[in-house]
């Protein structure tokens, strides 16, 4: 395809550190920082769908919500389009957010408990002063456009199982007709099967309007499923990143190895598995050198004492000293 490499970026972050103050004492004074997000650099082009994994609390979701700006990074550039987003006046930033929208985890806690679902998808059209006839009409067509029946509008959140409630969300992100879709795990929170029908989903709308995604998981199978290209993350820095197919099926990170190793495959009973010892280090105190030295099978003497550089081949990335 020809948008897996850098050609027509419509994100772009440039040393982007999300880092939160640790405060103590009576003033509450800044003692440390917890550095949740710290990367280099990272981009997605048009109509292309980024996945982005790694273990719970190694940063995606921070990213994602700094991205998304419900977090303020500390340093760096976010631009969209080429426009830094931290540049942007009030007035900018609120035209900004009609082009790009966030599908959250949890599609319960997402949705308004006292809003109906007619409300809930055209709440957004009509801040934005989008609504051209009624509102019934723009939620079924939103309805139609994910699968579900025109009275769906009428009911409450309660009222819809779990894939429903996801339906719904997207139908909110979608209204609007953004350009960018952060999606949170937007599937962790299903069962299997459905999962695989939000999936097929995701992936039917980004063909017809063009979208680009930011596909957040720490579930390999289901980011191979519909990414283009995959960035692994690990103690919020970007560790391996390349197209789905090279890294999936050439990892070269020893972390990226163990998170596609972890996948089980029927049939391959036997299989021998990597297991990572320890948990993951705090990002208030990250370790010296290279962050996964104290977990990984292949450390060296020189992982513990220098930051790996990046080695990249073709459009494949990865930040380890064994190469």
């Amino acid at each position: 395809m020809s948008n897996q490499i850098k050609k027509y970026p419509i994100i772009e972050v440039n040393n982007l550190k999300t880092w939160f103050p640790i405060k103590r004492g009576v003033l509450s004074r800044t003692v440390g920082y917890i550095r949740a997000v710290d990367i280099a650099g990272l981009y997605i082009n048009r109509g292309e769908t980024l996945g982005l994994v790694g273990e719970s609390g190694c940063g995606k979701t921070t990213f994602g919500r700094t991205l998304s700006g419900l977090e303020k990074p500390r340093t760096g550039e976010m631009f969209f389009y080429g426009k830094n987003i931290l540049d942007l006046s009030r007035r900018e930033l609120r035209e900004l957010r009609k082009k790009m929208q966030i599908i959250f985890q949890d599609p319960l806690s997402s949705l308004n408990p006292r809003m109906n679902v007619l409300d809930i998808v055209t709440e957004g059209l009509a801040e934005f002063g989008k609504i051209e006839g009624t509102r019934e009409d723009h939620a079924k067509r939103l309805m139609n456009e994910v699968g579900l029946d025109n009275d769906a509008i009428y009911r409450y959140p309660h009222e819809f199982s779990g894939g429903q409630r996801q339906r719904i969300n997207i139908a909110r992100a979608i209204a609007l007709r953004p350009d960018f879709i952060i999606c949170d795990e937007p599937v962790s929170a299903l069962d299997v099967s459905v999962q695989a029908q939000v999936i097929n989903l995701l992936m039917d709308l980004r063909d017809t309007y063009n979208l680009s995604y930011l596909f957040i998981s720490h579930d390999l199978s289901v980011v191979s499923a519909i990414s283009n290209r995959v960035a692994v993350m690990y103690l919020g820095r970007i560790v391996e990143s390349g197209l789905t197919g090279d890294v999936i099926n050439n990892s070269k990170h020893p972390y990226t190895k163990a998170l596609i190793n972890a996948v089980p495959e029927p049939g391959h009973y036997q299989k021998e598995r990597i297991v990572l010892k320890g948990e993951m280090p705090s990002p208030s105190a990250p370790p010296s050198g290279c962050m996964f030295h104290t977990r990984c099978p292949e450390v060296m003497e020189i992982c513990r004492k220098q930051e790996p550089k990046e080695t990249m081949s073709g459009i494949h990335q990865v930040w380890c000293h064994l190469y």
